[in-house]
């Protein structure tokens, strides 16, 4: 039995029913997060946390500092209860504006958000991190606040169900010329021996993984410039991998059929899977 939470309350599954009016369902009214588990402890929840406040806050749903940090503990109970504790795994995390009857403007002040959330076994895909996997390009027609992660992802499940029908793992958006991020994914490319990444804006994800990265970057000298890549580069590239919670840092192999690089995971994709590597599990293992 998989045990959930939903507004105060551990259930299973089944049991959990959200109402046909929540705004998450009516409009994609809501913000989630993705944490990731290891040996029941979550890596990098701060960033996490904090990402999940601003998107929030962004959205001006009820939902602040004090209540996201309060979600840490059900994170904690859900791992608990459905015997995750060893191991790996993922918890979904989603707060909607909640139920109310169906007006594009917000419901009366005081209608409680819907909180929901559930834990998932995780098993790293070995054979993908080591061998790498292939990618399309896909145009970025998304809404223009991409840097809130809301609920509302038909531009990334456009973009996954075009990657699928074409045999690939990812698709790599691309906005005015210019590479993005993935549709799950932030992406980097290393050009002329650069790695290169599209700045923090609000045309993509502030991911968490992408945030260590940068900083794991710093520790080995590696030359980084966040700065678009033109999709005229992109043939050149040496090197294009994507990263995030789920993803760690994956490298892409093949891009619209095409060999990137040499056709293999190049040495700074490898050093900074390493360095990622070393520090999601090193935190864990200190712990103890």
């Amino acid at each position: 039995m998989t045990t959930v939470y939903l507004n105060g309350q551990y259930l299973p599954r089944e049991r959990a029913l959200i109402s046909a009016d929540d705004r998450g369902f009516i409009f994609g009214d809501g913000i989630y997060e993705v944490v990731r588990i290891i040996q029941r402890r979550i890596f990098e929840w701060d960033a996490h946390a904090e990402r999940m406040v601003c998107g929030l806050s962004g959205l001006r749903i009820a939902f602040g500092e004090r209540e996201v940090a309060g979600l840490k503990g059900i994170c904690d109970r859900l791992v608990s209860d459905n015997g995750l504790t060893d191991g790996e795994a993922t918890i979904y995390l989603q707060v909607s504006r909640g139920s109310a009857p169906r007006i594009h403007q917000f419901p009366s002040a005081g209608t409680p958000p819907t909180v929901y959330a559930f834990a998932t076994k995780f098993t790293v895909p070995r054979e993908l991190r080591e061998k790498g996997g292939k990618a399309i390009t896909f145009p970025d027609i998304r809404w223009a606040r991409c840097d809130l992660k809301t609920v509302n992802l038909l531009g990334p499940v456009l973009a996954r169900q075009a990657a699928a029908e074409a045999g690939a793992y990812e698709a790599i958006f691309l906005r005015d010329g210019m590479m993005t991020e993935g549709a799950a994914t932030n992406a980097f490319a290393v050009i002329g021996g650069v790695l290169r990444t599209y700045p923090l804006s609000n045309y993509i994800l502030p991911g968490i993984t992408r945030k260590v990265l940068v900083q794991l970057a710093a520790n080995f000298d590696l030359s980084i410039i966040e700065e678009p890549v033109r999709h005229s580069e992109l043939p050149a590239a040496e090197e294009l991998f994507v990263c995030g919670t789920t993803t760690d840092v994956t490298p892409i192999v093949e891009l619209d059929g095409r060999p990137v690089g040499n056709g293999k995971p190049g040495a700074i994709t490898k050093t900074l899977q390493d360095a990622l590597a070393a520090r999601m599990y090193e935190a864990v293992n200190a712990a103890y």
